[in-house]
């Protein structure tokens, strides 16, 4: 298993050429599934875990990992499929989303594999609200499912989405500021449609950064000027076909998009994504999933561009 994250540390290059790296896994089934390696800390093999009598039935207990408490998820359970076997024969996936770690228990892990984001897909939507998956990919000729894990916390610890922070937002309203939001997690782009409505702002949704892209050139096709339809872009980073940070270098290499401010929204967090923000050329970077932070920043992000 060491050997699996070996080199992990040594991938952050990817990040920015529209390529990830993938961890790929199992959940009691030949079927296989995905992770981004870039949240992922570490694979182990299960340690003992204390149960915890109050807690959903999708966390299996948690564990003490060098000083830190965390929660271990059955991922298999919490998906919808049937629980996974006795722990001792599984292996636990720390990872940190959202300023928060956590272990998903896996049956078995792969390996890692390179991908450019061009050979992940937005899943169908004929599968409707109830599925898990974000993107599809295939691997040595077999279809690999990455999973929502944003869903899957959301669902377990109910994110708000409500603001708390007693702001006024009314000029927003009187302004009829529009936004672009683009995330391959509909539970994320719903989250942040719902914090945005709440400061009176209009949200057109996208799930990925092609999608994104092909929305604001439509947008300004034969001479159409941009702010007449939007005011900002809001991106999430990790998305099929095409991810946050090239989406942002295409819109700052466009001579009639160039001028959009763009706030990258993403569950990825550390000072190398600032890095990257700035390098791409972003305005700002805000980690998921705070309401009162996001609107804070974006009605900041407003002021500094002078609408509003």
């Amino acid at each position: 298993m060491a050997g699996i994250m070996a080199e992990v540390d040594q991938r952050t290059n990817l990040v920015g050429e529209n390529r990830m790296e993938l961890l790929l896994f199992r959940l009691g089934s030949r079927q296989r599934f995905g992770i981004n390696v870039f949240k992922v800390r570490e694979v182990i093999q299960c340690p003992a875990l204390t149960r915890m009598v109050s807690a959903d039935p999708k966390v299996r207990g948690v564990a003490n990992l060098r000083g830190q408490t965390i929660s271990v998820i059955d991922l298999a359970q919490a998906i919808g499929m049937r629980p996974l076997p006795d722990e001792a024969e599984c292996f636990v996936i720390v990872t940190e989303y959202n300023r928060s770690v956590q272990g998903f228990l896996v049956s078995g892990v792969d390996r890692i594999v390179n991908l450019n984001w061009k050979e992940i897909h937005s899943p169908s939507r004929g599968l409707g609200r109830y599925n898990y998956m974000t993107a599809v990919t295939e691997v040595d000729g077999e279809l690999v499912e990455i999973i929502d894990v944003e869903k899957v916390l959301a669902e377990l610890t109910g994110i708000t989405t409500d603001l708390t922070e007693p702001e006024d937002y009314s000029e927003l309203t009187e302004r009829r500021i529009r936004v672009l939001v683009v995330d391959d997690s509909s539970v994320a782009r719903n989250q942040i449609k719902r914090t945005l409505e709440q400061m009176g702002m209009e949200c057109t949704l996208a799930a990925n950064g092609r999608e994104g892209l092909e929305i604001l050139q439509g947008w300004v096709a034969g001479g159409n000027k941009l702010q007449d339809y939007v005011d900002i872009l809001i991106s999430d980073v990790e998305m099929p076909e095409m991810d946050g940070y090239t989406l942002t270098t295409a819109v700052r290499d466009d001579e009639r998009l160039k001028a959009l401010p763009v706030l990258l929204h993403t569950s990825l967090s550390g000072v190398f994504n600032k890095n990257m923000v700035q390098k791409v050329g972003a305005d700002l970077f805000v980690p998921k999933f705070n309401a009162d932070e996001l609107a804070r920043e974006v009605n900041g992000l407003l002021e500094s561009k002078g609408l509003i």
